[in-house]
């Protein structure tokens, strides 16, 4: 019983340690990572958010979950707003992620963004 339970503890720390060394490399993003290339996202996103929150309640979990799937198989990467393409498929189609909504509220965000950072988003 004890042996199972060591083991148990030992698998959990081998697991943990996989989850977080890809991501201590220093390219994480910040909160201030767009201040300078798009000074404005903040402001357009929380306004976006709000109006399609209150419009549907039920979108600001939804939007949460979309985070929750992009962030559980390599990282959160963004790989599940992306759209397929002729050569490639996309997350944002595979059978896992088939429930998700919320897609809208990501688009509109960075269709609505400033003209200054066209190129950022």
């Amino acid at each position: 019983m004890a042996s199972s339970r060591a083991f148990s503890w030992v698998a959990l720390a081998l697991l943990l340690f996989v989850a977080v060394v890809p991501t201590a490399n220093g390219d994480d993003l910040s909160p201030r990572y767009y201040d300078k290339t798009c000074p404005n996202v903040q402001r357009v996103v929380r306004s976006v958010m709000a109006h399609k929150v209150a419009g549907e309640p039920r979108m600001a979990p939804a939007v949460r979950r979309l985070f929750f799937h992009d962030c559980f198989v390599n990282g959160c990467d963004g790989s599940v707003l992306l759209d397929a393409t002729p050569t490639s498929g996309s997350e944002k189609d595979a059978v896992p992620n088939a429930s998700l909504a919320g897609f809208e509220v990501i688009d509109e965000s960075t269709t609505v963004r400033p003209p200054s950072s066209a190129q950022t988003l």
